[in-house]
């Protein structure tokens, strides 16, 4: 089973960047409690940040032919990325969305996903630890749908 992890942008500031919203970890502690997550699961993950919108854009494109499902915290692209949205749609697998923070206690321009109605859940408020669950999530989604057909892809499965 293979995962793409996406970061979006400024989550590279993570431990310093208002640490009284985000917390102190830092992104590379979010990347090493994933991959040893993922090793114990025996899932394979790709993990990337960008701060640019069109790389997400082309990991996401990248992920149709390399990867069962995605995890991703769009940062600020979450409220504003039509282009994004429709990159996960286009690669119709099963996505989880995370936000480190519970955007219903943020400001109103952030409590609006552009991602969550393409999202097959969305883990918000538990800081790294949301990553964590989100991974829990994914392989729970990827293996029952193995098990339901076992000979087919994913492909569709955004859309079912």
């Amino acid at each position: 089973m293979h995962v793409l992890v996406l970061h979006g942008p400024n989550l590279n500031l993570l431990g310093t960047r208002e640490p009284e919203i985000y917390g102190h970890e830092t992104l590379a502690d979010i990347d090493a409690a994933l991959f040893a997550a993922a090793r114990a699961r025996g899932v394979e993950l790709l993990i990337r940040q960008s701060n640019h919108e069109g790389a997400l854009i082309d990991a996401v494109q990248a992920a149709r032919e390399t990867s069962q499902g995605i995890i991703l915290n769009a940062g600020g692209y979450t409220h504003t990325s039509v282009a994004l949205r429709d990159a996960l749609l286009a690669a119709a697998l099963p996505v989880v969305e995370v936000h480190l923070s519970n955007l219903a206690r943020r400001e109103p321009f952030r409590q609006r996903s552009l991602m969550a109605d393409v999202a097959v859940g969305t883990i918000q408020g538990f800081g790294g630890h949301g990553y964590l669950l989100a991974l829990d999530a994914l392989t729970h989604i990827l293996e029952t749908q193995e098990r339901r057909s076992p000979c087919t892809t994913h492909r569709n499965f955004a859309r079912d």
